[in-house]
């Protein structure tokens, strides 16, 4: 399984990256949504989760996921935003946009698998601490 972590972020990207391996996932990591749409191309068959950052040059978060919402074959990839915008308003246009969940920074490692499993997102039974 793979996940597509999109921020500008180096260490950002880390962080997510240490959530979401023990999980099941592959990371691939992107800078900006411009580099998250190419990653996209490559490997859109495996992709089955996207985190994105909401503020980032070149394209935000919220440009990316109203392209790939666009197309009718990645609307099974299932997309949560990771972001400093706490705003009702903004958490709303990121929802309406597309992404099936809202994850505001700071977060916690357990806050993110939580959104998770909301969403139904398969992972590995041991990651969720099942015995």
């Amino acid at each position: 399984m793979d996940a597509l972590i999109i921020d500008d972020s180096r260490a950002m990207r880390g962080i997510i990256k240490r959530i979401i391996t023990p999980l099941g996932f592959d990371a691939i990591e992107a800078e900006n949504g411009q580099d998250g749409l190419e990653k996209l191309k490559q490997f859109s068959d495996t992709l089955e989760l996207i985190l994105v950052d909401w503020n980032m040059p070149v394209m935000d978060g919220l440009q990316f996921i109203k392209i790939l919402r666009e197309d009718e074959s990645l609307r099974r990839i299932c997309v949560i935003m990771i972001t400093t915008e706490t705003e009702p308003a903004q958490m709303a246009r990121a929802l309406l946009a597309g992404a099936d969940e809202f994850v505001m920074k700071p977060f916690t490692a357990e806050i993110l698998i939580q959104r998770l499993q909301l969403l139904g997102v398969r992972c590995r039974e041991q990651a969720w601490g099942s015995p």
